[in-house]
């Protein structure tokens, strides 16, 4: 027979945990523990304890599993059970065995075994947004029934209101709870009154933790008055004109306010505060508790009469309405304190609960009941004010903000509105780098798109940033790369004709397909986001440039274009101008296109040019610019470069012509040296027939000295351009293209190149008018040479001027040299002038070097 100490209720529970945990003594001491707090809390069901409704629920879940012959044996069994009265907690049992005959699988929020079950800690309070975590307090509640929310109710996902009630204990003015203390009795109701009844899953920790101490301890010792003895009269009594509002009436009203309805307590629109009624006769302690009190509503109103407005309006758009959402939720959880609330008052009014009894609500209970909820609505409301006229992107970086405080309950509650919030930019953004699209009907995204921009331009001009879209928590260079992942993807698709899968270019990682997953990425912005964007970003990037260079030979196109159009092929430019000098001395009208394209096919066989790349030979054309009166075939000769597809997007319209601009400055440059050549071997041929005839010796002496320091000055400029200009940009522009990351590099760097080689061949808008001659120049110079052909005798002194005027230019041309900022075209100036013979002409000149030394320091 089994001693009194085994049958114990320590014992057997003792005993009850090895069995289910199948270890000794010893192994479960922790798990006996635990489970002699759970036995001796406030933990109960938040069901109704009616014995015939769970036995229905038995019933009907039996009925469901199609279990109809145990569904009629359990209602037999129930009956005899229900005739006898052995048993005193049936409603307890059958209770128990409701919940051990649920399917866990169903429930992932409750454990799978029971050995699961001992494993957990204490039961925590569930947050949407977990920061605090305050464990129920032991303290029982002063009477045993109460009724509370229905299970589902209160085991729902929570963010607010109930949830923040139990943080109480740690962060609010509460008064210190009770412990259950080891060795220290816990006054809890026998077996035969049941499991205690609680409010809510979450409030009757709250209700139960924060009761103050001095007050439970002396509760017998309360005084009866009147006033707070007074049983709390129903809402339809509340009109008592100027008669004395008890506490009891006014908790009532309160707790009506929450909800932005009125009574005793009214709105006042004038001063945008709640007031007590005038009428009312209250002590100017429950007035100013009342008025503290009604602070939650106007919150409450304030949040609510934002959302109502804005969860109509479509064009709010995905980012507004989830932010309306996040609202929503917090508002469901304070609707569910204020439930829990009705709920105790109810059963109080029921039950005949005196005011001044320890667990009854009061004002002042409400106050510390309600801090922290609170101080959540004024967070939102404040959210509300901050986010008013904003969407999108902009709507994200106005909640973003509100997450640098040093508030950590502050900040735990906006980071989870984050969470929602920026769930549809994520969306937006990761269909954007993986997939290349943009289904943005609200403009929210802070990559824009024209759908008017046609294919030719849709790398330059189709996307751009919104850049008032861009969150906050994004830096520029994440979105400037961002846009460039989905452009590229576009490019490739729309330009190239390239339908790779995304898949095989990039390897697509998880994104943010729920809230969840923002919230986590954001913890992590620095590495995993950072991380996302810029393997998509040199993924995409590689993947594109290298089906330009392979496919579209972009790099042999620009070798072409230094080759032909900026002279780079000498053997060709050199032999193309011999078979063109017959037809180019032709008044410009009598040219024919073809004729010219025959002599262009002409040189390139005859020269290294035929080794080239037939796609490449098949683009260099000829081309003849505008006629004016008067021009020769010269003036008008140009050679083309043609370029289409994705080769022109980086040779643009606008590079274009700036190729030929300086391939018009380089071939009229090549020709003076041409002719000058010619002139020279002239003068060799003339010295050597006219040696006889003194009289022309000096005006021969005086040609050869003019054609030297022409010969001079064009060898100088062509250097000049050739070497210093030309090949130099070049080498720079070569060394970012290897170097480039995406197409955009590519670009800058192109432009970079033709800009410089506009500017240092005197091209731009700054240089002209700085040097050359005008209409007027040129006549009288036409006029001088007509006189000098009518008259010989004249010729010496006609000579002289020529030589004059050249050298004035030449003179002028230096002068602007040395005034430059540019270092090249300065010391270009020394060449010209080795000697220092325009120096000593020129007293500017003199000034010029002089002031700055550049000669001095070299003698």
């Amino acid at each position: 027979m089994a001693t009194p100490d085994q049958k114990s209720p320590n014992v057997l529970l003792q005993n009850l945990c090895c069995r289910i945990l199948g270890r000794s003594e010893a192994d479960v001491a922790q798990q006996f523990q635990f489970a002699v707090r759970v036995i001796g809390s406030n933990f109960a069901p938040t069901v109704e304890r009616d014995e015939f409704l769970v036995a229905e629920k038995i019933k009907k879940e039996l009925i469901r599993q199609r279990r109809e012959a145990d569904a009629a044996l359990f209602s037999e069994l129930h009956r005899k059970l229900h005739s006898q009265g052995v048993l005193k907690n049936k409603w307890s049992i059958l209770y128990l065995l409701l919940n051990l005959s649920e399917d866990p699988r169903k429930q992932t929020g409750k454990v799978s075994s029971y050995a699961a079950l001992f494993a957990q800690a204490l039961p925590r309070d569930a947050h949407s947004t977990p920061y605090y975590y305050a464990r129920p307090q032991t303290l029982p509640l002063s009477y045993q029934d109460r009724s509370a929310q229905s299970a589902q109710s209160a085991g729902s996902m929570g963010s607010s209101g109930v949830s923040s009630l139990s943080m109480l204990t740690l962060n609010g003015p509460g008064p210190t709870p009770h412990s259950l203390l080891p060795g220290q009795p816990h006054q809890a109701p026998g077996v035969g009154d049941g499991l205690r009844q609680q409010l809510g899953s979450r409030l009757a920790w709250t209700l139960s933790a924060n009761q103050p101490s001095s007050q439970a301890s002396t509760s017998k010792g309360i005084p009866n008055s009147a006033s707070r003895n007074t049983t709390r009269p129903r809402r339809d009594g509340d009109t008592g004109g100027t008669s004395e509002v008890t506490e009891a009436a006014l908790v009532r009203d309160i707790l009506y306010v929450f909800q932005g309805i009125d009574g005793k307590i009214k709105m006042s629109n004038t001063e945008n505060c709640y007031k007590v009624e005038g009428k009312a006769n209250l002590s100017k302690s429950l007035r100013d508790t009342a008025v503290r009190l009604a602070e939650l509503g106007w919150l409450h109103n304030k949040i609510r009469k934002y959302t109502d407005h804005r969860s109509l309006d479509r064009s709010f758009g995905l980012v507004g309405q989830s932010f309306c959402a996040a609202l929503h939720q917090e508002l469901k959880e304070y609707y569910r304190l204020l439930s829990v609330l009705h709920s105790q008052l109810q059963l109080e009014d029921d039950q005949g609960v005196n005011l001044g009894f320890e667990s009854s609500l009061t004002l002042r209970r409400l106050l510390v009941w309600t801090y922290d909820p609170k101080i959540r609505l004024k967070t939102l409301a404040a959210l509300v004010d901050h986010c008013q006229g904003r969407k999108g992107g902009a709507l994200a970086s106005a909640v973003h903000a509100y997450t640098k405080t040093g508030d950590p309950y502050m900040r735990s509650l906006v980071r989870h509105i984050l969470s929602l919030v920026s769930h549809p930019v994520l969306n937006f953004l990761y269909r954007w780098i993986y997939d290349g699209e943009l289904e943005d009907t609200y403009h929210e995204f802070f990559v824009a798109s024209d759908p008017t921009v046609k294919t030719d331009r849709l790398w330059h001009d189709k996307y751009t940033l919104r850049t008032s879209m861009i969150p906050s928590f994004i830096t520029m260079d994440q979105s400037r790369k961002v846009l460039l992942i989905g452009k590229s993807i576009n490019f490739l698709h729309q330009v190239c004709h390239d339908q790779t899968p995304t898949t095989k270019m990039i390897a697509v990682t998880k994104s943010a397909e729920s809230p969840q997953d923002a919230a986590d990425l954001f913890t992590d912005l620095e590495n995993a986001f950072q991380g996302k964007i810029d393997a998509a970003y040199f993924e995409t990037s590689k993947y594109l440039l290298d089906v330009l260079n392979k496919k579209y030979s972009l790099l042999d196109h620009m070798q072409a274009m230094r080759r032909y159009l900026l002279l780079g092929q000498g053997d060709f430019i050199r032999h193309l101008m011999d078979l063109l000098k017959p037809e180019l001395v032709r008044p410009a009208t009598t040219l024919y296109q073809h004729n010219l394209t025959g002599i262009l096919e002409t040189a390139v066989r005859a020269t290294n040019a035929q080794f080239d790349s037939p796609e490449i030979l098949r683009r260099l054309d000829v081309r003849l610019l505008e006629v004016s009166p008067g021009d020769t075939g010269w003036d008008v000769f140009s050679l083309d470069y043609h370029v289409d597809g994705p080769i022109a997007t980086v040779f643009t319209r606008e590079c274009m012509s700036h190729y030929l601009r300086v391939f018009n400055f380089l071939w009229r440059a090549k020709r003076m040296e041409y002719i000058l050549t010619d002139i020279r071997k002239g003068h060799m041929c003339n010295a050597k027939l006219l040696r006889a005839l003194p009289e022309f010796s000096g005006v021969l002496h005086q040609c050869h000295i003019l054609a030297s320091e022409m010969v001079h000055f064009i060898h100088q400029m062509q250097y000049y351009i050739t070497f210093e200009v030309l090949e130099c940009s070049w080498d720079e522009l070569w060394n970012k293209v290897q170097r480039a990351q995406d197409l955009d590099h590519i670009i800058a760097a192109h432009e970079v190149f033709l800009d410089t080689i506009i500017s240092r061949c005197l091209l731009d808008a700054d240089s002209r008018g700085q040097w050359g001659v005008t209409a007027a120049e040129e006549d009288e110079e036409n006029k001088r040479i007509r006189e000098f052909q009518e008259s010989i005798p004249k010729m010496c002194s006609q000579l002289r001027i020529l030589t004059h005027f050249y050298q004035g230019i030449v003179q002028q041309f230096l002068v602007s040299l040395t005034t430059s900022s540019d270092e090249s075209l300065r010391f270009l100036s020394f060449r010209l002038d080795f000697n220092e013979h325009y120096k000593a002409r020129e007293p500017r000149l003199r000034v010029s070097l002089g002031s700055r030394g550049r000669r001095g320091s070299h003698t």
